[in-house]
């Protein structure tokens, strides 16, 4: 009678199935603590701040008031998408960087 699975792999597999499931527990603990942290991005020199979380949540923008020129509203918009691009790039490092030491470099398509 064949067994059923995989034949030869009892063992090896069982072990490959808990090491899974221990990377999943880590990679769901890693994304609620990256939830709480926070990355900034300023241009302009400072004109216009942008703070988002780990979830790439726009927390806060920053503008000094010395940039808001009527006449000049698309310098302001620039620097404004500037700002929250950088914003959300340094969001998405940091989650790959603390989910590469969970997931050791292993890169898993839609899980972050």
């Amino acid at each position: 009678m064949a067994k059923k699975g995989f034949p030869g792999m009892g063992g090896n597999m069982n072990n490959m199935l808990k090491q899974v499931q221990k990377m999943q527990k880590e990679m769901e603990k890693m994304q609620g603590q990256l939830e709480e942290k926070e990355v900034e991005a300023s241009v302009g020199g400072g004109a216009v701040v942008v703070k988002v979380n780990g979830k790439k949540e726009i927390l806060d923008i920053a503008i000094k008031p010395e940039v808001v020129d009527p006449d000049d509203i698309e310098m302001l918009q620039d620097l404004v998408l500037t700002a929250v691009n950088e914003a959300l790039r340094s969001a998405d490092e940091m989650v790959n960087s603390q989910m590469s030491k969970v997931t050791g470099g292993l890169n898993l398509p839609g899980m972050f």
